[in-house]
């Protein structure tokens, strides 16, 4: 074999070499970025699931005898509805899906808010502090005045 082979043989040994000792960095890396994005994640969840324990030790959204009493006010009113919840007051979906619990009220959302009757009102426990009955688009939504925070929905 002469010369020139030999170098392109060594030079050919040495690159496979550099790609396979690589590639066996680049899967330990790997499967270390995954066993850290699984830790980044059971510790997201846990935060997750320790956040909705005080939320729900602190919600003061609507029970259920709320939601009926809500229901049985709306079947009372429902052949002449108020503004907020007239069918030309329904929200369209991409709007419908910024509405949720816990979320912030979207400024798009706030010039639309309407406050409830007083003969709802007055079937309903009283709000939270800082909080009121509102209607908005088709919904009931308990929200908070100053941050306009929704607290709980009420989809009828």
């Amino acid at each position: 074999m002469s010369m020139r082979a030999w170098i392109r043989l060594a030079s050919a040994l040495i690159f496979s070499f550099v790609i396979s000792a690589t590639m066996a960095v680049a899967q330990g890396y790997d499967h270390d970025q995954d066993r850290h994005d699984r830790d980044d994640h059971e510790h997201a969840r846990d935060f997750d699931r320790d956040h909705d324990r005080d939320f729900d030790r602190d919600h003061h959204g609507y029970s259920d005898h709320d939601r009926d009493e809500m229901r049985a006010w709306y079947r009372e009113h429902h052949d002449h509805l108020p503004p907020g919840l007239a069918r030309r007051d329904e929200l369209p979906p991409e709007l419908e899906r910024r509405l949720v619990v816990r979320g912030i009220l979207p400024v798009e959302l706030r010039a639309r808010v309407v406050t409830v009757p007083v003969d709802l009102e007055r079937r309903l426990p009283p709000p939270p502090p800082d909080c009121e009955h509102v209607f908005l688009g088709g919904h009931v939504v308990l929200m908070n005045r100053v941050s306009f925070q929704v607290v709980d929905v009420f989809h009828f």
